[in-house]
């Protein structure tokens, strides 16, 4: 709709800002559109589609930098853990929270990576928190925005919520209930990411 409405305004070059995570399916479905509009007869001139957040091992790593010194609560010890949540894709893209997780571990062997619909899922991540008999875990979601997976799937009260499954674990569980996307450093990440797509028009 919002491309449709810069057609019929007489744009004639756009720069798309993918707002995702990661560069799965949705993502493809966005960019997919944006390049059809500059196919069709009377398009745009030009269309570059932007990259997600998490691209390459440089954004990660600095993803998961900011989440530990901007996101964490102050007050989080080193024994308690931190589990940020992913959404997950069906997508082949979803291996990226695999190497998150990987990256997560070497950088601090209790920040952990789970995803609702992909891998790791949660019951891997409550394994590893078992076993490291952990007893308290900050929970983050790691999406754009705090929203329904987060509300629900994370810290709500239903018995198939994370929180209530670490519960049922023994382990305090403590929603973080802010979306990355709240946070200027990592919003400015992708505003970077823009600004490179504004220089190929």
């Amino acid at each position: 709709m919002a491309l449709a409405r810069l057609m019929e305004d007489g744009y004639t070059k756009v720069a798309v800002q993918s707002l995702h995570m990661i560069p799965g399916a949705e993502f493809h479905e966005v960019n997919i559109n944006a390049r059809l509009f500059e196919q069709m007869s009377g398009g745009f001139d030009k269309v570059t589609v932007s990259w997600p957040l998490l691209v390459s091992n440089e954004t990660m790593e600095k993803t998961l930098k900011e989440v530990l010194t901007r996101v964490v609560p102050k007050e989080r010890r080193s024994t308690d853990a931190v589990v940020l949540m992913g959404h997950g894709t069906h997508h082949p893209s979803d291996a990226i929270y695999s190497a998150l997780m990987y990256m997560a571990q070497k950088m601090d062997p209790n920040l952990f990576v789970g995803t609702v619909e992909g891998a790791p899922s949660f019951d891997e991540i409550k394994e590893m928190l078992v076993e490291k008999k952990i007893r308290k875990a900050y929970l983050v979601p790691f999406m754009t925005v705090a929203g329904d997976h987060a509300m629900n799937d994370m810290a709500g009260d239903e018995p198939d919520s994370w929180k209530s499954g670490l519960a049922g674990a023994g382990i305090e569980a403590v929603p973080v209930m802010k979306g990355l996307a709240e946070f200027p450093a990592i919003a400015d990440m992708w505003v970077e990411q823009l600004k490179k797509a504004m220089a190929e028009l």
